[in-house]
């Protein structure tokens, strides 16, 4: 049995070939973004803040930088990859200076009674287990005054969405249901991201029958994946940041002949 993600159901619709790279032939990524590198220290730093926190210990905002900065130079690779020429990566490395600082400004004394960080979900989608759902939320929170449960996911790309986009994220969404069976399906869930370049609170919330809705299309999507055998390239925008991109035929000629050959003998997951 595959246990789905999230993150795997996009790059399913993002690109097929992306997927088959990725989750089927397994292909060790090839380079790493400097977006990807400056979202993966920004988790961590707030991951590692709000641990103090519920260790009774509430760093100072400079302490938050220092281990910012500490573990921005532990992870960063001299051939992580920057699309965007005008930039450097202390560029990117001051974007994240400038999201911690203002989150930190805005949320101290973080007393909103989170009860974990980075914590695992494994959920079906079905009453008989045979299609399941794993993923990661950033922060889940008790709120005391609404009795919700809130789901915190913290993003680090420029743009902000609509609240309609908003409304129709599905990560978040599926997360919701498996918070609602570990506490109560009668539970109330606000799902809460954090879009850290403006330093701004977007939240939204799900009704039963979206919740149901989404169980539905998110098996019907695992199906389609699982009766794929020809997984095509997709080229978009996204091509650019893509750690593919050196063995994808829509961009390397040296590529096409493997492609062809795999097409042949298509692996279809079981």
């Amino acid at each position: 049995m595959v246990i789905y993600s999230n993150s795997r159901l996009s790059t399913f619709e993002q690109c097929p070939l992306k997927y088959r790279f990725r989750y089927i032939e397994k292909i060790p990524s090839q380079i790493q973004s400097i977006e990807s590198h400056l979202g993966s220290i920004v988790h961590d730093s707030l991951e590692w803040l709000y641990l103090e926190v519920k260790k009774g210990d509430t760093p100072a905002i400079s302490e938050l930088i220092e281990f910012y900065s500490k573990k921005w130079e532990e992870d960063y690779n001299p051939e992580t990859l920057i699309v965007n020429h005008g930039l450097a990566e202390e560029d990117y490395f001051n974007k994240g200076v400038k999201f911690l600082i203002d989150y930190y400004v805005k949320n101290k004394p973080f007393d909103d009674n989170t009860l974990e960080v980075e914590k695992e979900i494994i959920t079906n989608l079905d009453q008989g287990g045979d299609y399941k759902i794993q993923g990661f939320i950033d922060r889940l929170v008790h709120n005391l005054k609404t009795g919700e449960y809130e789901i915190h996911d913290y993003k680090t790309a420029n743009n902000l969405p609509l609240q309609e986009k908003i409304n129709g994220d599905r990560q978040l969404a599926l997360y919701a249901i498996a918070i609602r069976e570990l506490y109560g399906k009668d539970k109330k869930i606000c799902l809460v991201w954090h879009y850290l370049a403006h330093n701004k609170r977007i939240c939204s919330r799900r009704t039963d029958e979206q919740l149901n809705q989404l169980k539905e299309d998110t098996i019907e999507l695992i199906k389609k994946i699982e009766s794929t055998a020809n997984f095509h390239a997709n080229k978009t925008v996204l091509c650019s940041w893509c750690e593919y991109k050196s063995i994808c035929p829509k961009f390397n000629r040296e590529a096409i002949e493997k492609q062809e050959n795999l097409d042949k003998h298509p692996k279809v997951i079981k």
